[in-house]
């Protein structure tokens, strides 16, 4: 089990324990439990960002920027790089994470690369852990990375305070945003490499699209912003617009209330998971055995096969 020694370690910065803290929190046993419990009365001190967009849009180089600028400032960054595949099996989004080498020898960022591990979206449920970790460490801002696939918009979304979109001039990605859900998800838009022919129209559609969406006066709209992160361009702009951000969920009272909301869908997938587990690891694996081919031959319905599952477990649990 986790020492308080390896907690004190923990909350001095020591990259050696966090990096423990994180691998065991990715195991997911009962001592990642029981260390998440012991460390959460020391989160909720940082502030989350959630970097998402499509492939090759330049998230990590913005992350990398971004986490530059924040240093400058002598604030402590730390990153969660989501692959929706393993980190160490190379590829293009690897390469991104070696890109990161610069900044990953700074004390004062720590880097971890995670794969989604079979999640819908994403975004690794333990990546959220994982911020929990580092928020307990005293990080002043935790960046999760991840690319805006699939329902990947939605898990970041679920984790962080600001959510910044990610997109770049070229024809197509303004639809394939409102197609995927990123129009939805976004606090703001960042436009990279707007050097490039054709982001005065990607900007133009964005804002068409941004128009149709109902506001009040309490209402944040989302706006667009140009960068060139490769030339550390609209750095600064994309980090006050954080700010803006954060003030205004402070002025509308809806910090908390966000945090809150997310909070519940957080308990609801653990709960969730802790149900699966405990169902298939008992009878419910030895009923659909036992009654599979049933199923096949149509003498049974899968619902009822469904249904016995659920009415053992229920009467397995009284």
């Amino acid at each position: 089990m986790f020492s308080e020694t390896v907690k004190e370690k923990l909350q001095e910065g020591d990259k050696r324990s966090i990096a423990r803290a994180i691998s065991i929190v990715e195991s997911g046993n009962s001592e990642s439990a029981e260390f998440l419990k012991k460390i959460y009365p020391d989160t909720g001190r940082a502030y989350r960002i959630g970097v998402t967009g499509p492939p090759g849009a330049g998230k990590s180089t913005i992350t990398n920027q971004l986490t530059k600028y924040y240093r400058s400032l002598g604030k402590k960054v730390g990153i969660i790089a989501v692959d929706p595949t393993s980190p160490f099996t190379g590829g293009a989004l690897l390469g991104d994470r070696v890109r990161m080498s610069e900044i990953g020898q700074d004390p004062g960022v720590f880097i971890r690369s995670m794969a989604t591990r079979g999640s819908l979206g994403g975004l690794s449920k333990k990546a959220i852990d994982a911020a929990d970790v580092l928020d307990s460490a005293g990080f002043d801002f935790i960046i999760l990375e991840t690319v805006g696939v699939g329902q990947s918009e939605l898990d970041i979304a679920n984790a962080a305070d600001t959510t910044i979109v990610v997109l770049v001039p070229e024809s197509g990605d303004a639809v394939q945003a409102m197609k995927a859900g990123l129009m939805e998800i976004a606090d703001f838009f960042v436009l990279n490499k707007s050097d490039r022919p054709g982001s005065q129209q990607a900007i133009s559609a964005l804002k068409t699209i941004l128009g149709l969406k109902a506001h009040d006066e309490n209402t944040w709209m989302p706006t667009i912003i140009r960068a060139v992160a490769i030339e550390n361009k609209g750095i600064n702009e994309i980090a006050e617009e954080i700010e803006k951000h954060k003030d205004h969920l402070l002025k509308k009272n809806k910090f908390l209330k966000r945090r809150e909301e997310r909070t519940k869908v957080r308990i609801r997938n653990i709960v969730e998971e802790k149900i699966r587990e405990e169902l298939w690891s008992g009878t419910g694996e030895k009923s659909l055995n036992s009654s599979i081919n049933k199923v096949v031959l149509g003498n049974l319905s899968p619902y009822h096969i469904a249904e016995e599952i659920i009415s053992n477990y229920k009467n397995h649990d009284k």
